[in-house]
């Protein structure tokens, strides 16, 4: 991240740019899988809305609760895993694709989800 001065009514303030992933930006432990999930969840939350489903009726669809959809929805991820995420999109007639390959910068890969 790099930070810059910027100046608002004259007076001076020092911002920091964003990595892209607010997760990693705060600290927080495996920002690229929590980053992952909460894309997951924006597409899980998108389709449903997009259906005009109610929570009840997206969990019957999606053969879970609705306290459990609601929790989705809200970004509360911690008992989820990107693998369970994905099987609720594709049951929300979602394509998921893996794509696996080198990093471009031939070091560490990294874990990355684009809602189309």
């Amino acid at each position: 991240m790099s930070k810059r001065t910027v100046v608002v009514d004259g007076k001076e303030y020092e911002i920091e740019e964003s990595s892209g992933n607010i997760f990693a930006d705060l600290g927080l432990p495996n920002p690229e899988e929590r980053l992952a999930k909460a894309d997951l969840s924006i597409a899980i939350e998108r389709e449903i809305r997009a259906r005009g489903l109610t929570q009840k009726q997206a969990a019957e669809l999606l053969g879970i609760t609705q306290p459990d959809v609601s929790e989705i929805v809200r970004g509360r991820l911690s008992g989820w895993s990107i693998e369970r995420l994905s099987r609720l999109l594709t049951r929300l007639g979602q394509d998921v694709e893996i794509t696996v390959r080198p990093s471009p910068e031939g070091g560490p890969g990294r874990l990355q989800v684009k809602v189309a």
